[in-house]
């Protein structure tokens, strides 16, 4: 079943390594410290330290508070729910906004090029192509966050009844 996470994980784009670390770290099922996950793994000190990070930072694992014999500890994310919505919530967030982000600053330049007199017909012709495709584009990530947005806020994960 490790095997099984990590080879899943791997096909969204987490290093190997890092998808058998959580998978051992959830059925572990208690706190581990660095040390004991490096043994584990049998990886060096620098790598597992970028192997916790990385999981942090995607909400697949947690650092607590409480630390044992002065050492950080961590803890997986058991419910698959979360993991998901934080995992792919924070991709699909990352690619919005550097796309939408795009768009909104191509776009008035391109608009210029269309309503300029100076502008050669096709010219004109390829910027207003630019352009449509750019708006399109727009409406899927505006539909995109809003999907994100339902997402986190758990909509498509409650039971039903």
């Amino acid at each position: 079943m490790i095997e099984s996470i990590a080879s899943t994980m791997d096909l969204y784009g987490v290093n190997h390594s890092f998808g058998q670390l959580y998978g051992i770290m959830y059925f572990e099922d208690r706190p581990m410290t660095l040390e004991e996950m490096k043994d584990f793994m049998n990886m060096s000190k620098s790598n597992m330290s970028y192997a916790v990070r990385a999981l942090t930072e995607s909400q697949m694992i947690y650092k607590l508070d409480e630390k044992k014999e002065r050492k950080d500890q961590y803890v997986a994310e058991t419910d698959f729910f979360r993991t998901f919505r934080n995992f792919f919530g924070a991709k699909l967030q990352r690619e919005i906004d550097v796309m939408l982000s795009t768009i909104r600053e191509v776009s008035p330049e391109l608009s210029e090029i269309v309503l300029s007199r100076h502008t050669q017909a096709d010219e004109r012709e390829q910027a207003l192509r630019d352009l449509h495709k750019l708006q399109h584009a727009e409406q899927y990530y505006v539909w995109l966050q809003g999907f994100v947005d339902r997402m986190q806020g758990g909509d498509f994960f409650e039971e039903k009844k």
